[in-house]
């Protein structure tokens, strides 16, 4: 308790037993989620043992049916003011470090093709159809500060996304993506254990 009024001052140690006690309460498998937090859809998010999260924690869960759509790993951690949006399905896998304002959605309002009427720019767009594809996000991965991860989006185990960067295609597993749109700067080759430049 030293340890921890000493690291925090004794309005942070406040708030900190707040935000473990709501926690406790309202997610008993998460470690602590930082109050203030906005999450709807509750019943339709799953959350694995040990998830942290920083303040303004956003999770939003709808769509059809009853069954989760929000899947998020083991011992996943998110820093301050955290988007993740799912109509389909967001899965996120275990060992997850998420740097603050991130957002990850598997939707948008509107598809932009010329097939599809429904998304014309002269229908408002809050009244254009959701158009969904999954988003993966597999274990061990790093995504650094202020990153985007759109639909139809998988990111392989143990890849870097770094700060910034718009991911709008997959990610292989070991690799480092920056930019917008997100490109491949280096992989880690495990027979040689170093990262290599592409």
């Amino acid at each position: 308790m030293i340890k921890y009024l000493k690291l925090y001052g004794v309005l942070g140690f406040l708030r900190l037993c707040r935000d473990v006690v709501l926690t406790r309460l309202c997610f008993s498998n998460a470690r602590i989620i930082r109050y203030p937090w906005y999450i709807r859809g509750r019943r339709r998010i799953r959350l694995k043992p040990g998830f942290t999260s920083g303040v303004g924690l956003r999770m939003d869960a709808w769509g059809d049916g009853r069954e989760p759509c929000l899947f998020v790993g083991s011992d996943v951690e998110v820093n301050d003011y955290v988007h993740i949006a799912a109509a389909e399905r967001v899965e996120i896998g275990d060992n997850v470090l998420i740097a603050s304002r991130v957002f990850i959605s598997d939707h948008n309002h509107g598809q932009y093709d010329i097939s599809n009427p429904g998304s014309a720019p002269s229908i408002p767009p809050g009244k254009r159809p959701l158009a969904s594809k999954p988003v993966k996000i597999g274990d061990n991965v790093w995504i650094g500060e202020q990153v985007c991860i759109l639909p139809g989006v998988v990111i392989g185990d143990g890849a870097v996304v770094g700060s910034g960067a718009v991911v709008t295609r997959d990610v292989p597993a070991d690799t480092i993506v920056v930019g917008n749109p997100a490109h491949a700067v280096r992989r880690f080759d495990r027979a040689t254990k170093s990262w290599v430049r592409i």
